[in-house]
């Protein structure tokens, strides 16, 4: 039995089976709810072939100019005045041993981004096993790894988002709530897909963005033509 309900087939009849502009995917992912709550757009990418071979990774970090819309969850490895800081900025989660002890020996994860200080990350390197498959390893391309824990808590809050792609090239990233405005969604993924640009490895030469969608939460996924992006 399919796990779709009629709103989605309905949408999916009158889905673009074509690549479309940024704006007419925006609103077409906005007037096609897939859900009664407020659903998240997010963005996907599919790159070049080569970038499954090897060890060229791509990854990097977006600042949304309009927020994510999404409550984020901030756990920060620290002590001393690094932890205090961290506290006051708004951190979830702040601790050292005492996280670590529970993330090791209970697979506890309950946070949407992790930060530690320079000197926390020789502990939190324990953590690889149960954090790193979920992309939650603190990383100091991101920002992540830091001792100014006030400013990477007050960024996460913000609206600054991680990226990865997967082992087939393939990366989805957060780009709003369906309830924003048209506009603000348009900017955050400009801001998105320049950013996915700006972590083009050297090396990698060709198309780098094969293909981009948007889709909601619970709807049916949108085609972009990718140059009507970023421009």
């Amino acid at each position: 039995m399919s796990k779709h309900g009629k709103k989605y087939f309905n949408a999916l009849k009158k889905a673009p089976k074509k690549e479309v502009s940024l704006a007419e995917a925006v609103k077409f992912v906005k007037a096609n709810a897939g859900a009664k709550f407020d659903e998240t757009v997010d963005v996907y990418f599919h790159l070049g072939k080569e970038l499954t071979k090897g060890d060229t990774a791509v990854r990097g970090v977006v600042k949304l100019p309009n927020g994510s819309g999404k409550t984020v969850k901030v756990c920060v490895f620290a002590g001393g005045d690094a932890a205090e800081a961290a506290r006051q900025a708004g951190a979830d989660y702040v601790g050292l041993a005492d996280l670590i002890e529970k993330i090791v020996k209970e697979g506890w994860c309950d946070f949407d981004v992790a930060v530690a200080t320079v000197e926390a990350m020789k502990e939190v390197r324990k953590c690889a096993r149960v954090l790193g498959p979920r992309g939650l390893m603190p990383n100091p391309k991101t920002g992540t790894v830091t001792d100014d824990t006030a400013t990477a808590v007050k960024e996460a809050k913000g609206g600054k988002v991680d990226f990865r792609m997967d082992k087939t090239g393939n990366l989805a990233v957060v780009a709003g709530k369906r309830s924003f405005a048209d506009e603000a969604l348009i900017g955050n993924i400009n801001a998105i897909v320049s950013a996915v640009n700006a972590a083009k490895p050297a090396n990698v030469k060709g198309v780098f963005i094969k293909s981009m969608s948007i889709s909601s939460t619970m709807g049916v996924s949108c085609p972009v033509a990718v140059a009507t992006a970023a421009e």
